[in-house]
């Protein structure tokens, strides 16, 4: 009898260790494969602050959360499993899907320069889609609406890029990898952005302590940088998060393009980032960097910007005249789920 426990203690053991290396071997690969998605995660982590802008205090962090909460949805629910389908059933599909979600960036951040640079044009054509509400709650709703669909092309890139990263193996393994990186980046991202838009608040505790100097003075003068800083900072950040929709989103049709055939944008954009590093070796990865990302983002920028009027005048009237054709009941949800 006690050699048959020592046996069944030794597998015990041994099955420890194999979960062990699986667990490491999950851990490793997700890391990796989350880095290579390291710049669509500072995207999403610059645009998201802009969606809680101009709510009270109180009502940023639960707005966050809503976020946090349909983006794990998108990631966890749909993305992973439409994933793991789609490499398996039709692969084919995956690269016209992520040029859609593309061109949607692009055609959200040309829509912030557009209002910009012609306001009263950006209002027009704001006034052909969907009324916007003046109701609190529903204005609300909107905005988180709005996020999450924002955030849905922004995981479908994360996931996407995530699996094309991941070496040929187990289904299964592959899933609890994928779940591994949504979740670790959903935390990181939202985390990250529950700590921008309350540092203005933790500015004023600080700019409030009473304490003896030189201690107090410190924390004072810092917690007052903070709350007079801050605004400028999220001001930058929503310009930074435009700026990468529009880059990230002319980055994924430029790349879609060239898996077929069409090549020629690549080579261009390839070919001005190499003679600038050429032209200046000590920066050349930098400034490699910098015209690739600008020649991305002029595509971007462009294919927005044709994408306003197809919008506006094509598919927003579309949807709405769909949306008439609904049964009452099912209007309702809709609009109660932020579908403006």
């Amino acid at each position: 009898m006690s050699v048959g426990l020592i046996a069944l203690l030794d597998d015990v053991a041994a099955l420890a260790k194999v979960a062990a290396a699986s667990l490491d071997d999950i851990a490793g690969q997700a890391a990796k494969a989350g880095a290579k998605a390291a710049g669509v995660v500072i995207d999403d982590a610059a645009v998201t602050p802009r969606y809680v802008t101009g709510f009270s205090a109180a009502r940023e962090l639960p707005i966050i959360g809503k976020i946090a909460l349909g983006s794990l949805k998108n990631k966890l629910l749909v993305l992973l499993p439409a994933a793991l389908i789609l490499g398996i059933v039709a692969p084919q599909a995956i690269t016209p899907l992520l040029m859609i979600g593309g061109l949607f960036l692009c055609y959200e951040g040309a829509e912030k320069v557009y209002g910009l640079v012609l306001p009263h044009a950006a209002h027009a054509h704001e006034s052909t889609l969907e009324t916007s509400s003046f109701d609190a709650q529903s204005l609300e709703d909107e905005k988180v609406a709005g996020a999450i669909k924002t955030d849905f092309i922004l995981s479908a890139e994360i996931m996407a890029i995530t699996l094309a990263a991941l070496p040929p193996g187990s289904v299964y393994m592959q899933a609890l990898i994928l779940a591994a990186v949504g979740l670790g980046i959903t935390v990181l991202v939202y985390g990250g952005v529950a700590l921008i838009v309350k540092a203005d608040d933790l500015g004023l505790m600080l700019a409030r302590v009473q304490m003896p100097a030189p201690v107090g003075a410190v924390l004072r003068a810092t917690g007052r940088g903070l709350v007079s800083g801050m605004p400028y900072f999220l001001k930058a950040l929503g310009i930074v998060g435009t700026a990468a929709m529009i880059w990230v989103g002319g980055g994924i049709i430029v790349h879609g393009l060239e898996s077929y055939g069409a090549s020629g944008l690549v080579h261009v954009i390839h070919h001005a980032g190499e003679a600038t590093a050429h032209a200046i070796p000590a920066l050349a990865s930098v400034l490699r960097w910098i015209v690739e990302a600008a020649g991305s983002g002029l595509v971007g920028i462009v294919a927005g910007l044709v994408a306003i009027p197809i919008v506006g005048y094509g598919i927003s009237p579309m949807w709405r005249k769909f949306k008439s054709l609904l049964p009452r009941r099912v209007r309702k949800e809709v609009l109660a789920n932020g579908e403006k």
